[in-house]
């Protein structure tokens, strides 16, 4: 697919900088949501606007900042609200699937498991399924076009946090230095949050510079992590 198929919209939303992606094949005018939260009908409108199809959702992560939900006294609107205005699929890591049906009351029909051999379509559009886990034991990463959209796997000059319930830093640790790091060097990244001066990078860059793509062994990663 030729870069000018591409449709790619990185929209900031939400107290805690959450970066929401639309996605898509801007020839068919079909898209996806990444991540839908914080506000649902802006991103629907920005979809109408553009006049793209909304043919489902793609999911990084189980948290509620990027699925909406309850988080910590607030309701965060995100999946739940998409279904109500549009019928489509909720395509995330085969393992959270169970958790989000129940936490946020959804039907198993709601959902398209996907696992780190998958690909989705969307129009011509193939997008390539990397599970990354380690921040959350399902985290994944879509690549497109060359585009890497990481969720909380990798930020730039930085990465996701292991301290959380279902985290686990060895695993974080083989995502970043035996996943991410062999992508070719000029893929961009897309983080799920702006906690940079800048809101992308590349691949290439990150290996120069983000200290958590830099270490030698797990030992060393954990070291810096505190875990050890």
């Amino acid at each position: 697919m030729s870069p000018q198929r591409l449709y790619l919209r990185q929209i900031l939303l939400g107290p805690m900088a959450n970066f929401v992606y639309l996605i898509g094949d801007a020839e068919k005018r079909e898209a996806m949501i990444v991540d839908p939260a914080w506000d649902i009908p802006a991103l629907l409108r920005i979809l109408d606007e553009d006049g793209m199809k909304l043919t489902g959702a793609l999911v990084t992560h189980y948290h509620p900042d990027h699925i909406g939900g309850d988080l910590m006294g607030h309701r965060i609107p995100g999946v739940p609200e998409l279904l109500e205005q549009r019928a489509v699929k909720i395509y995330m890591n085969k393992e959270e699937v169970p958790w989000v049906k129940r936490v946020l009351g959804l039907e198993s029909s709601d959902f398209t498991p996907v696992d780190g051999e998958s690909s989705v379509q969307i129009g011509d559009l193939p997008v390539r399924v990397i599970h990354t886990p380690g921040h959350t034991p399902g985290s994944q990463c879509f690549l497109a076009g060359g585009k890497l959209i990481s969720g909380d796997t990798l930020f730039i000059g930085s990465c996701g946090r292991v301290d959380l319930p279902g985290s686990n830093p060895e695993d974080l640790y083989d995502s970043l230095n035996r996943k991410l790091k062999n992508l070719p060097e000029d893929t961009v990244l897309y983080p799920g949050h702006n906690y940079a001066s800048e809101t992308e990078s590349t691949i290439g860059r990150e290996k120069r510079t983000n200290a958590f793509m830099r270490f030698e062994s797990v030992e060393d990663f954990l070291r810096t992590m505190g875990y050890g």
